[in-house]
């Protein structure tokens, strides 16, 4: 199973135990999932970690970085997609997903989720993704 996971669920996951989105990173760490990513997603989550109100120091934010590229499927899409018309910023997720050829994008994003899919690829909200990783 390949999933794309946006910057909200490892936002939560990271800084909030025991919610779904936490579930969501130990099952990934436990091999449960691959994850799909590309370098677009990893810069957005970079660039949050460093400005989120709760601080991190730079050296976990390299190594949360780190740990995402090397163990994840990296891709680096050559053909935009425009699918998120409400926010064309979200394209970055589909894009990652159609050419990791991922099953699912998890997120907590309105404006995904409000596609509920996208070429077969289903976007999902962070509790439902935790009912479908066994």
């Amino acid at each position: 199973m390949r999933i794309v996971l946006d910057t909200n669920v490892f936002i939560s996951g990271i800084f909030w135990e025991g919610n779904f989105c936490s579930q969501i990173i130990d099952k990934w760490k436990r091999g449960k999932f691959q994850l799909v990513s590309s370098p677009k997603l990893i810069e957005e989550l970079v660039k949050t970690l460093k400005s989120f109100k709760i601080s991190m120091p730079e050296e976990l934010i390299e190594e949360w970085k780190n740990v995402i590229i090397e163990n994840s499927i990296m891709v680096d899409p050559l053909v935009a997609i425009k699918a998120v018309n409400d926010d064309p910023e979200d394209d970055k997720f589909i894009e990652a997903a159609v050419y990791g050829e991922a099953d699912f994008i998890v997120s907590q994003d309105k404006h995904l989720l409000k596609l509920k899919e996208y070429n077969k690829i289903k976007i999902l909200k962070p509790e439902e993704a935790v009912l479908i990783i066994s």
